[in-house]
């Protein structure tokens, strides 16, 4: 009898709804909020309101692309963290509600696990591979950089993280010291495919271990363009390709060393790249030079897969269901991860 999982995302700005079958996917309904880009970032308050006009229509507009009926859902997985706590709670009570109301059991989802095991997600006719345990990921995203020791679905270790921003955090602020608007990593990539990543070199940090910091490489970008603006006002207009891409480059060979670090140290030549920088057209290609070097086998997931979706906490709701890890009606949202150890 096949499990129909509906999976519920809201841990930051976007509302996301999938159904998934057994491991298949049938929808992923995803619900941007175009308010935050006036201010630069995510508003929390104008996040959380958001989410609570966007949480029907987005799950009945998954469940209808399903071509299920709502009885026909074995279970609700939901996000409880990371993210947002107003975001969350929004998710968290709705899924809880859901749940209750048609007698189906509850699963609690950790978003970063979430992102590692989109990997698992299967596409009709999909001829991509699953990564085989054990196996690595490098997860980065705009509030986490991690790599990960994946050893079971449930059995991951964090083996090196950033001490201070994440590496999305730093393509972000980077956007914005060049005056370009939120969200503004993907325009990076857009502007630095047309420069030259060797026009500029910025300061590279030095972490001890498989340890990342970008905080660094933002002071010595932002102290470089003062210099510059002082010699001419108009250097950031006509440099702003290669710019992008000369700090694109910094932060990928930054993710990318102690990535080959961890891989040289652990022995695991399996490797996979998972959260919103994923999507990255550098970082991929950084990925699959190393798979033709022969340094690794990489597994990069589908572009829909890498930001913040529905599917991805189904997926996970899924192997969690599986094992009867149900959780209770008393859950309440995390803002912030556990231990180090742990993800």
């Amino acid at each position: 009898m096949p499990v129909y999982i509906l999976g519920i995302e809201s841990s930051c700005d976007d509302t996301s709804a999938a159904v998934l079958c057994d491991t298949a996917i049938r929808s992923n309904v995803i619900a941007n909020q175009q308010v935050h880009a006036s201010f630069g970032g995510v508003v929390p308050e104008l996040a959380s309101r958001a989410h609570q006009q966007n949480i029907i229509p987005v799950i009945d507009e998954a469940i209808r692309r399903a071509g299920i009926s709502r009885y026909d859902l074995s279970a609700v997985a939901f996000t409880r963290g990371p993210g947002l706590l107003g975001s969350l709670l929004v998710g968290t009570s709705f899924a809880k509600s859901f749940a209750l109301a048609l007698g189906i059991p509850l699963l609690e989802v950790d978003h970063m696990q979430a992102h590692i095991l989109a990997h698992f997600i299967r596409e009709e006719d999909s001829p991509d591979p699953v990564p085989p345990f054990p196996f690595l990921c490098l997860t980065v995203s705009g509030g986490h950089t991690q790599i990960v020791r994946i050893d079971d679905y449930f059995s991951m270790e964090v083996i090196g993280q950033t001490i201070d921003d994440a590496a999305g955090e730093a393509f972000d602020k980077a956007a914005k010291i060049m005056g370009l608007p939120y969200p503004g990593g993907p325009l990076i990539d857009m502007l630095g495919k047309e420069g030259n990543r060797e026009a500029f070199t910025f300061a590279r940090p030095h972490i001890p271990a498989l340890d990342y910091s970008f905080s660094g490489l933002k002071t010595s970008f932002l102290y470089f363009l003062r210099d510059k603006l002082k010699e001419d006002e108009q250097f950031i207009e006509k440099n702003k390709a290669d710019l992008c891409a000369s700090i694109q480059s910094a932060i990928v060979d930054a993710l990318m060393d102690k990535l080959l670090k961890a891989v040289d140290e652990t022995g695991i030549r399996h490797v996979a790249v998972a959260g919103g920088v994923s999507a990255n057209s550098a970082l991929r290609a950084a990925f699959l030079k190393q798979q033709e070097m022969g340094d690794f086998t990489a597994y990069i997931p589908e572009f829909q897969f890498t930001t913040d979706n529905a599917a991805m906490i189904a997926i996970a709701g899924y192997f969690k269901y599986q094992r009867s890890e149900f959780a209770g009606y008393s859950v309440s949202p995390y803002s912030r991860a556990g231990s180090r150890s742990q993800v």
